[in-house]
């Protein structure tokens, strides 16, 4: 089986001034969505794998070539996440089930030569839900100036049947960053980085 898409959407966004002051060069947050037919939709279904293991692969290849393309080569993109909203005739799990896969994710992981774990969320909604794609550092998960969100809505989807499965990307971080790093806090408050809870 092939995920069933109905449109891809590309949202794109560069600002140029931030906090009342230039961007010494243009802050770029930009995402590819799909949406498709939810396979599970209407109905309780048990085992989600044949389902994911069949889509999860085409979408995480298809999503990543389009992200790709958009940056000019995946060494241009600095932080990465991932997210999927369902529409109301789905449940959450349905949403997971698409991006919580390696399936999906490697492609992208991979082609942007990531070490970080991909920021994610899995939301449910009507047409015109806010999608809201987390992002981070791809290689340092504690490197707060690539702590964005992408935010933005697709009119039409998802149809109650529906989910939108989307990447996201920042070429750089916040152009004004200045609250420090995880690891000022930790040396700070005297926490192990392998423990930053002190659990």
């Amino acid at each position: 089986m092939q995920p069933e898409i109905r449109k891809i959407v590309t949202y794109d966004e560069q600002v140029l001034i931030e906090g009342f002051r230039p961007t010494k060069e243009p802050w770029r947050m930009f995402a590819v969505a799909a949406v498709v037919r939810n396979p599970w939709a209407g109905r309780y279904v048990e085992d989600l794998k044949p389902e994911i293991h069949a889509c999860g692969p085409v979408l995480g290849e298809m999503l990543t070539e389009r992200m790709i393309a958009l940056a000019g080569g995946g060494d241009r993109i600095k932080a990465y996440g991932k997210a999927a909203v369902v529409g109301l005739d789905g449940e959450v799990e349905h949403a997971s089930g698409l991006i919580h896969t390696l399936r999906f994710g490697n492609h992208y992981r991979q082609a942007v030569a990531a070490k970080s774990y991909l920021a994610f969320t899995n939301t449910r909604g009507g047409a015109n839900a806010p999608i809201m794609v987390p992002l981070m550092d791809k290689n340092d998960a504690g490197r707060r100036s690539h702590y964005l969100t992408i935010q933005f809505a697709i009119p039409d989807a998802p149809r109650a049947d529906e989910i939108v499965v989307v990447l996201g990307a920042a070429m750089n971080g916040r152009p004004h960053h200045r609250i420090g790093d995880r690891y000022q806090d930790l040396k700070d408050l005297g926490h192990d980085l392998d423990n930053p809870a002190a659990v």
